[in-house]
């Protein structure tokens, strides 16, 4: 096969791409031929001519070769998947929250005032939130950590008053209290999985909240003897895979770390990036993608895309020197800060290759919504004081 056909040729554009390490076929190639090769291979060769510049962009490229950013056609967008969706979106109903924090965060970070969605977003989410504390995917279904983190951060983007007032906090304490297990981590739902998601899920909305750091009264966990949310945890997102049994690593080594390198959802599963970051950023508050791309453009992959080309275009970091000890754990995920990668401590430091129009507003490491959101919502929290 020859898999360097039809791919262009990386010097027929005058503004070649900022790097030729995504633009050409890697330089050792598994000669064995499988399903998976094939649709890698053919993957590749839809996406060279883009990356290689032989195919020009439909917005043109900057004097560094960076494509422009389409950045109207993305808010026509996203601004479109928060109306009625189409049939085909039946499927997400268990996901309502996500596709509002999908839309949201990615048109904050083009710049756009998410605010006026904010009686839409309030009506549609208080009737997903439980008397029992936490939200649910949709109407009627049981509270889980994962659409309860997308609900807490969407109301936070929008960020007014009456947004904020309607999380249900007590209920939601004692909630995550009932899913707190005796190992240290946390379930997604009651009688749901245990994995990482759960731990970062809930230490994100404990934290942006203000909540108690103490276990309630009622919190099974506290019959193995655990007292906070927090403790337990390090030791479970450092569980290591023993070839007999289960082994407690140092903390440094994180997160049911595979052979390979990556992170995985529990002990004993494979690797996964997703769960990398949930167990990166979960332990981030506590101290110092999907299967395949779809074919169509959705909210999910639109809003991570924006958020990973935010990152690429700051530079962030830890704010607190090592001296300093929190006063409580989660206070260290509100020690990050972030400049243009292009400015750090007011000194030019790297040419910017970007362009004005193309650049985003800065994202939380750990909360993925903008600075200012999460400010304001932990500034109004905590001025609210305990429940």
């Amino acid at each position: 096969m020859d898999t360097n056909a039809d791919v262009g040729d990386p010097g027929a554009t005058e503004s070649p791409p900022v790097t030729s390490l995504p633009a050409s076929w890697g330089i050792i190639r598994d000669e064995l031929e499988t399903e998976t090769s094939v649709l890698q291979d053919e993957t590749v060769r839809e996406c060279l001519p883009f990356l290689n510049g032989s195919v020009g962009a439909p917005q043109g490229y900057n004097e560094h070769g960076l494509p422009s950013l389409a950045r109207d056609e993305h808010i026509k967008f996203l601004h479109h998947t928060l109306e009625t969706m189409p049939p085909a979106y039946v499927g997400f109903d268990a996901s309502r929250p996500w596709i509002i924090y999908w839309a949201l965060t990615a048109l904050s970070l083009l710049g756009e005032d998410v605010e006026p969605y904010c009686e839409r977003v309030t009506q549609t989410l208080s009737s997903m939130q439980n008397a029992s504390g936490g939200f649910g995917g949709g109407h009627g279904q049981i509270s889980h950590c994962a659409p309860s983190y997308a609900a807490v951060l969407s109301l936070a983007l929008v960020g007014r008053s009456e947004s904020l007032e309607l999380v249900d906090r007590k209920a939601l304490w004692h909630w995550l209290g009932q899913v707190k297990q005796r190992d240290g981590g946390f379930r997604v739902c009651v009688g749901g999985e245990e994995d990482v998601r759960g731990g970062y899920c809930a230490m994100v909305m404990i934290s942006l909240l203000k909540l108690p750091l103490t276990l309630p009264p009622d919190a099974l966990a506290r019959q193995a003897g655990l007292q906070t949310f927090a403790d337990g945890l390090p030791e479970y997102l450092s569980r290591c895979e023993d070839p007999h049994h289960y082994q407690i690593c140092p903390v440094e080594s994180v997160a049911g770390q595979t052979f390979e390198g990556g992170i995985s959802g529990s002990p004993q599963t494979e690797a996964h990036g997703a769960y990398a970051f949930c167990a990166l950023a979960c332990l981030s508050i506590l101290g110092p993608p999907h299967k395949i791309i779809p074919r169509f453009p959705d909210g999910y992959h639109t809003c991570y895309t924006l958020a990973g080309l935010s990152s690429a275009q700051h530079h962030v970091y830890y704010g607190r020197s090592q001296e300093d000890t929190p006063s409580v754990a989660e206070d260290d995920a509100f020690q990050w800060a972030s400049l243009p990668r292009s400015s750090v401590a007011g000194k030019q430091t790297e040419p910017e290759i970007t362009e004005a129009e193309d650049r985003l507003v800065p994202i939380h490491p750990i909360y993925v919504i903008p600075w200012p959101a999460v400010e304001r919502a932990v500034s109004w929290y905590q001025e609210k004081g305990d429940f």
